[in-house]
């Protein structure tokens, strides 16, 4: 398979955006979670899925893509963990009327609500976490972000309603 000598699936390319954005890429996050092995891994899976998705990024892109996804990524994983901490943090106390049947549609709802977050796109999942979970008010997130109120605004409106049929379907 041959590749044009600016394409990230050239061996050469994608070395080159390594080498120029993975120290960069791992400092930020290291300074979002605090945790240097967990921004290490952080930057592997975003390289990871880089190289999967080379044919779809152009160089000029590369940048933003490994910015967005692993960033994405950490978002994911402190919603898993706020989420955990929430569960765990619960009384863990068994009612009568608590059959199994009923603990394990509680857990399948759980799997299907997590999984419906993860399949929102990029923009309406991380618009979607920092305002439910991280409890970020929409101006927040938008100038996190660098982006308007509005497209914040619509992001969640979109991202409500994808939910909400979901949910409905469950």
């Amino acid at each position: 398979m041959e590749h044009s000598k600016t394409s990230i699936c050239n061996e050469s390319v994608f070395n080159q955006v390594f080498n120029t954005h993975s120290e960069t890429l791992r400092n930020y996050l290291y300074y979002q979670c605090k945790n240097i092995e967990q921004a290490e891994d952080l930057v592997q899976n975003a390289f990871v899925k880089l190289w999967k998705h080379c044919k779809k990024v152009i160089l000029e892109k590369a940048k933003a893509f490994l910015f967005a996804t692993a960033k994405n990524e950490f978002y994911n994983q402190l919603a898993h963990q706020k989420i955990v901490l929430k569960y765990t943090k619960i009384p863990q106390q068994t009612f009568d009327n608590e059959t199994p049947e009923y603990k394990m549609e509680e857990d399948e709802f759980m799997e299907k609500l997590q999984k419906a977050i993860n399949d929102l796109p990029d923009g309406q999942r991380e618009v979607f976490l920092l305002n439910r979970m991280d409890k970020k008010s929409y101006k927040e997130i938008a100038e996190m972000l660098g982006v308007s109120q509005k497209a914040i605004e619509k992001r969640m409106h979109k991202a409500l309603v994808k939910m909400r049929e979901i949910v409905k379907n469950i």
